[in-house]
């Protein structure tokens, strides 16, 4: 039987221009090229873990203008059941304000637009397909009610809760609490652990982390790989080498693929390497859901196949 993932996520429109380097406050500055890409994301994570073998359905909202129907149709076209993205009248679609300087790096802005109407209603309506799923991805662009409300139906259902809280700035680790794996990168991990001054190394944000209740633990680290922690045991993950082009669909990549390998049985330690693979994959091409790789991309980057052994 085929693996089932659910997502509860954002949907948006990124609008990306790049640029040497990140405008200084204050300051405007010449870019070079504009390029528009779909993205979100709840649409990006659905998408990672379609192309590495999952059956996916989104729960979401779009507004009713041209992006919205094109993000209907990119989905659909990825394999997506979309029964569950609903259409808000008066709403924008979500739209994402990305910069790309030269080596990669990236900073987003966010205009949620209906992403803010994704309600605990449309959760409900969605039940079914998060109790029949083996994992549900959560992250934190949709309200908080809406997160709540899925898990509350996760936890009920016997369905395993990744959540990759992100962004993370306005987010009480009490939400942690009941998690069963963690998604975060370095600066979401100290916020959430109140660290202002960033001299917690990741395997402590870990630990912070983890005391709050989720059974295990990722801090992402870009380039540096990431730490996986599941209470007990910490390890330590390389990054891959490649050279990288822009790292806006790198995280989605990461957790997509996550969520897909440990649906699918695969042992947290493998899932994980193979996560960063996904995540190095992606930061060698431009966009978000067309930087995304497939599965036989990232076992050929790994060197084996990623198979179902045990915990």
């Amino acid at each position: 039987m085929s693996t089932s993932v659910c997502v509860v996520g954002s949907i948006h429109m990124d609008l990306v221009v790049h640029a040497q380097r990140f405008a200084r406050p204050g300051e405007t500055l010449l870019g070079g090229a504009f390029d528009m890409h779909p993205g979100g994301k709840g649409a990006n994570q659905a998408v990672a873990a379609s192309r590495m073998g999952a059956q996916v359905s989104l729960v979401g909202c779009v507004g009713e203008d041209d992006w919205g129907s094109k993000m209907r149709g990119v989905l659909t076209a990825e394999g997506v059941d979309i029964q569950r993205v609903r259409t808000c009248e008066k709403s924008h679609t979500g739209v994402g304000v990305v910069t790309v300087v030269a080596d990669g790096a990236n900073t987003i802005v966010v205009a949620s637009g209906a992403n803010l109407r994704c309600s605990p209603e449309d959760v409900d309506n969605a039940a079914g397909a998060i109790g029949d799923a083996d994992v549900l991805i959560l992250q934190a662009e949709l309200p908080l009610e809406t997160n709540l409300r899925a898990m509350e139906i996760a936890r009920n259902a016997g369905t395993r809760i990744l959540f990759n809280a992100a962004p993370a700035e306005d987010l009480s680790p009490d939400v942690l609490s009941g998690v069963d794996l963690l998604v975060v990168n370095r600066g979401e991990a100290a916020a959430l652990v109140g660290d202002d001054t960033g001299e917690v190394s990741p395997k402590g944000l870990a630990r912070r982390l983890a005391s709050f209740g989720p059974e295990r633990v990722v801090v992402t680290l870009g380039a540096e790989g990431a730490v996986h922690f599941d209470g007990e045991d910490m390890r330590t993950f390389e990054a891959f080498d490649v050279e990288c082009v822009d790292a806006t669909g790198s995280g989605d990549a990461f957790v997509g693929a996550l969520a897909t390998l440990r649906a699918e049985g695969v042992p947290s330690k493998e899932a994980v390497k193979a996560a960063c693979a996904a995540g190095a994959l992606a930061a060698t091409r431009a966009g978000a859901i067309a930087s995304l790789p497939t599965r036989e991309e990232v076992e050929e980057l790994l060197g084996s196949s990623c198979r179902a052994r045990g915990n």
